[in-house]
Order: structure tokens, then C-alpha cells, then sequence
């Protein structure tokens, strides 16, 4: 009996070429693709290996920042820009945190915790169920469990437009910094 693999373990290994037998519009089928991977990703159980810098910074005060960006290792320069702002409104530096590209290094909050012992995670694009916690939260709540402060936020680069909504998104994400540091 011949068995078929479910379409995110494809998109993994097929994710640098892929042939279309098919008049479907080639955009169609990447947003196909990164959608079941997004949604379906199973979080490898080696997906942190011994060795290989997986998240960027220092986690000096042990802050993990968790974002989903297809494009970049860890980060792109504008969000990395725009978040190093945050951090020093909030007078921390990106030397005090440990950002992890989850769309390159899927992880869970258990891996999380034992290699980073978090004290605040922020998931920027990345939701509870991704990281396999035991809850949800709506964006922008701040929420305690497991000694570890929450946050969760839709990506960084909604907030990089000079337009009102991303000024808005911005005053909300400030909104609840203020609240996990004490601002």
C-alpha cells in the first residue's frame, strides 16, 4: 500500500524548487504552500541543535522574542531597527534578548524555557498554539504562566508604515510593554 505525504512535509522539501504541472498561478501555490506551512508545521524534534546559533543576541536579561519571518535568518534590518526603538524606550538593548526566527528554527516554549529560562516572550506572527502552549490569548494581552510573562503581537513589520494603523498597532504594543516593565 502505497502511502502519501501530507503537503507541509513536501513544501519542506520542496520549498527551493517546485514544478507546476498545472495553468495555477504561481503566487497561488506559494501562498498554498506557506499557508500549510504555517498552519501544519510539526516542531522537529531537532529543530535546535547542539552547537548552531539559533536565536540572535545575548539574552542578558533573559527576554526571548520570537518572530515569523520567511525572508530573513533571524530578523529583517527594518524590523531589527524598529524593535531595537522598542527596547530602548523600554532602556533595554537588543544585547538583553534572544530573537528567534521561529520560521527558520520552529520551537516549542518547553524548548524554549530549558535553553533560555524566559522571563518575558513576545511572539510577534507566531501564535500560543505554535510554541504548544496550554492556552490563548488575544494580541496584546499580557498574560503570566509558568513564571514567564506573555505577549503576543501581529508582526513587526505591520507596525513599519508611516500610516495610522501602524502607528496604532504601535501604541498598543507600547501600551503593554508599559505594563510587563512597569514604564
Amino acid at each position: 500500500m502505497i502511502q502519501s505525504l501530507p503537503p507541509f512535509v513536501l513544501a519542506e522539501l520542496y520549498k527551493d524548487a517546485i514544478v507546476l504541472t498545472s495553468d495555477v498561478e504561481i503566487s497561488s501555490q506559494k501562498e498554498l504552500v506557506q499557508d500549510t506551512i504555517k498552519t501544519a508545521t510539526p516542531v522537529a524534534e531537532n529543530a535546535i541543535q547542539p552547537g548552531k546559533r539559533w536565536y540572535l543576541g545575548e539574552n542578558k536579561k533573559n527576554i526571548c522574542i520570537v518572530v515569523n519571518d520567511s525572508e530573513a535568518v533571524f530578523i529583517n534590518d527594518d524590523c531589527l531597527n524598529l524593535l531595537g526603538g522598542i527596547l530602548n524606550a523600554c532602556k533595554l538593548n537588543l544585547s538583553d534578548a534572544a530573537i528567534i526566527n521561529y520560521n527558520q528554527t520552529p520551537c516549542t516554549y518547553e524548548t524554549v524555557k530549558e535553553h533560555l529560562q524566559p522571563k518575558q516572550l513576545f511572539m510577534f506572527d507566531v501564535s500560543m498554539q505554535q510554541m504548544q502552549l496550554p492556552f490563548t490569548i488575544p494580541n496584546y494581552q499580557v498574560q503570566q504562566f509558568d513564571n514567564c510573562t506573555f505577549l503576543v503581537a501581529p508582526s513587526l513589520t505591520t507596525m513599519l508604515p508611516n500610516t495610522n494603523e501602524a502607528k496604532l498597532e504601535k501604541r498598543f504594543l507600547w501600551d503593554s510593554l508599559k505594563r510587563v516593565f512597569g514604564i
